[in-house]
């Protein structure tokens, strides 16, 4: 099993970045598969992206895509959301997820952190 803890979330003004952080404990991360997803108040669960163990297969949600950076180090056991050009409706609580294969669908993944507040103010 495997045990995630995201940091990094604040407040950041539209335009801004921001850059949140997936650290795993328990089985080494380099075994899963990770994704972001975000939960915006009142709205569903979405996927934002996600990459495979080696880093080698990435993909982005499209309205993300050109605006954050999905990353890992295997060896600090660490995922990466790089956030730039952040718009008011990436307001939204930000999730890691892990699972042995990369996925698009929260039902994918078996291991979810506890949530990450990013609120982006105009």
């Amino acid at each position: 099993q495997v045990q995630l803890i995201e940091s990094g979330g604040a407040l950041v003004q539209a335009g801004g970045s921001l850059r949140l952080s997936c650290e795993a404990s328990g089985r080494a991360f380099r075994h899963y598969a990770a994704s972001w997803f975000r939960q915006a108040p009142g709205k569903e669960r979405e996927f934002v992206a996600t990459i495979s163990q080696s880093g080698g297969r990435i993909s982005y949600a499209d309205s993300v895509k050109g605006r954050f950076t999905i990353s890992r180090d295997n060896a600090k056991n660490t995922m990466y959301l790089q956030m730039n050009s952040l718009k008011l409706e990436g307001t939204a609580v930000y999730y890691c997820a892990a699972g042995d294969m990369v996925g698009y669908t929260a039902i994918a993944f078996d291991y979810w952190g506890q949530g990450a507040q990013v609120t982006v103010s105009s």
